[in-house]
């Protein structure tokens, strides 16, 4: 009976096409891990040397209320972005489907804030909301703090973040709407759906793939802000916009305890990855993957 493995000669020659990538997800992905790992487990100040503690650098900051806080915060945080920029991203994704006189100019004018820096457009947002002389303030004619009451702060943070990703969310799903076959509608209006059920019924299911990416990426985006934040309001005021990765830049640039932000990082990514597990258990039977 012939065997189907490949020679071992090309088994080989593979792995030698592969070694350029592995290279790189070894040294810029596997080893800073393990790195991070081990400082977690330690104490250092980036200046003596590291000492082994086990894990006292976790306790610490379970028991630490401000990263709780800090936790919760991004909670907020990703509850006020997630759902309105996978809306307004879809709502967008739709307008655009339908081919309107200059959608071209308008989606490559949408996705120009994605692709620009995060802390320039910070930087640029900050100065437009600000109370003395801002743009936004002058326009409206009345003095808001937008960056420095309680209440507002994280909202305009969000704002600021949605409005960034927009047009990212809606390329995605402008992606998804094309592999939509049209006669599916088509034969949906042939018995008798409006537009809204056409879409409830039809083209949201099959945009499920598209959704569920979507989502992953935007948790994941949003739990790791940073940029924003530290342009616009530097975790202030009194911490209400200080999320995890505020945080932990914090802990580790400004208080120099690398041993507890390494944990800080730990902690975080065994929380995406447990949020991310969840919404993949979520999607598993409720998507499909191939229409035709």
């Amino acid at each position: 009976m012939p065997t189907t493995e490949p020679p071992r000669r090309d088994t080989l020659a593979g792995y030698l096409l592969l070694a350029p990538s592995l290279v790189g997800v070894g040294g810029f992905l596997l080893l800073p891990v393990v790195a991070v790992l081990g400082i977690s487990l330690a104490r250092w100040d980036l200046v003596s040397p590291a000492r082994w503690t086990g894990l006292d650098n976790y306790r610490a900051i379970l028991t630490d209320p401000a990263f709780g806080r800090s936790l919760a915060v991004t909670a907020g945080f990703v509850l006020l972005v997630l759902p309105l920029q996978t809306a307004l991203g879809l709502l967008v994704a739709l307008l655009l489907d339908r081919r309107l006189p200059g959608s071209t100019w308008f989606r490559a004018i949408l996705v120009l804030p994605w692709i620009s820096a995060p802390l320039a457009l910070g930087v640029v947002w900050r100065w437009l909301l600000d109370p003395a002389d801002g743009a936004v303030d002058q326009l409206l004619g009345h003095r808001i703090e937008w960056l420095t009451s309680p209440v507002l702060a994280l909202p305009a943070v969000a704002a600021v973040t949605v409005w960034t990703n927009v047009g990212y969310v809606a390329l995605f799903f402008l992606a998804g709407l094309a592999g939509v076959p049209p006669q599916y509608s088509e034969a949906a209006r042939i018995d008798g759906a409006g537009p809204w059920q056409g879409f409830r019924r039809v083209t949201l299911p099959l945009l499920r793939p598209t959704t569920f990416f979507v989502l992953v990426t935007g948790v994941i985006s949003s739990f790791q802000v940073f940029d924003t934040v530290y342009a616009m309001t530097r975790g202030g005021p009194a911490g209400r916009t200080e999320v995890v990765a505020y945080a932990i830049y914090r802990e580790a640039f400004v208080d120099y305890r690398m041993g507890r932000a390494a944990a800080m990082s730990v902690v975080l990514f065994l929380l995406l990855t447990a949020v991310t597990i969840a919404q993949r258990s979520y999607f598993r039977g409720r998507t499909t993957y191939e229409v035709g």
